[in-house]
């Protein structure tokens, strides 16, 4: 990976990470999750509409044949995800949240292997199975009675549809500048959440000063600005190595969340996500030395 590339993906893994103590402490600051991810991509969205505008941007439309892909990719990258982290984010904590991203590469090689037709080898089924034991520990840590709780499924969701975005995206980055994509899939994963504007301006004047400063920030940083820098690192590097930095992420999170909100995962989820995280980086060391050789 070249210095470029690796600076942008670490800049965006740092501010990705912040977003999970965001998003807690708006709503714990007077948002509803339906409220906080419709404001958090008004602002992301207004942000690409003033770029595009901009006299000097060359700010291409997408091709017609492209729509159809576009569409889909912000639904699943944007809608689904961020609605399955938002909400689940109600009842499990912003550690635990990014444990659960952090191990999206699990997800991630299943789907190569199932859409895109990769070969992984014996190691990397049984790392692939020990990750899924971790993210299966994660779950039941979030729940003091081991049970699989509603906002832990959400943020799983989440982790899936991410991986989902991983994958198609690159392709269209290859036709499209990585500002261009992100614009589009952006604008068309916020349309869905036009659905929570009802009594979206009651809440937003009625929230706490630190939750609508929150809220701003992820929408201006993780949500406008990391999309941007990630897509741009996927751009100039190998998928499988700038995705490789995510690993950091879960620990950066936590850090953050105990210093912004006294907050940590339980012992359970620590233990899931140090197993999910472990196998997917000795999956992909061995998977690289395996086509190497």
């Amino acid at each position: 990976m070249n210095k470029k590339a690796f600076l942008l993906a670490l800049f965006t893994v740092m501010i990705w990470a912040s977003s999970f103590s965001g998003v807690r402490i708006s709503l714990q600051g007077g948002y509803t999750s339906g409220h906080l991810v419709l404001m958090r991509f008004l602002i992301a969205s207004s942000i690409f509409i003033v770029y595009a505008l901009l006299p000097n941007t060359k700010f291409r439309l997408p091709a017609k044949e492209d729509m159809s892909k576009i569409l889909l990719l912000g639904f699943v990258g944007i809608s689904i995800y961020h609605f399955g982290i938002t909400f689940g984010e109600q009842t499990v904590s912003a550690g635990t949240a990014s444990m659960f991203v952090g191990s999206a590469p699990i997800f991630t090689s299943l789907i190569s292997v199932i859409f895109l037709k990769e070969r992984l080898s014996k190691t990397g089924w049984i790392g692939l199975l020990a990750g899924f034991i971790g993210i299966l520990l994660i779950t039941l840590g979030t729940s003091e009675s081991f049970t699989i709780s509603i906002g832990a499924l959400l943020v799983l969701t989440a982790a899936i549809a991410t991986s989902f975005f991983f994958v198609f995206q690159k392709p269209l980055l290859l036709k499209y500048r990585p500002v261009e994509l992100t614009a589009y899939v952006t604008w068309a994963g916020t349309l869905p959440f036009f659905i929570f504007l009802p009594g979206f301006f009651e809440t937003v004047g009625n929230a706490s000063l630190s939750a609508n400063i929150s809220a701003i920030y992820v929408g201006i940083f993780p949500a406008a600005i990391g999309y941007v820098t990630w897509a741009t690192a996927l751009s100039l590097a190998k998928a499988s190595s700038v995705s490789s930095l995510m690993y950091a992420e879960p620990v950066v999170a936590i850090i953050i969340a105990w210093i912004t909100l006294n907050e940590l995962p339980s012992g359970l989820s620590i233990f899931g996500g140090f197993i999910a995280i472990s196998s997917v980086i000795i999956v992909g060391w061995f998977e690289k030395k395996t086509v190497s050789e």
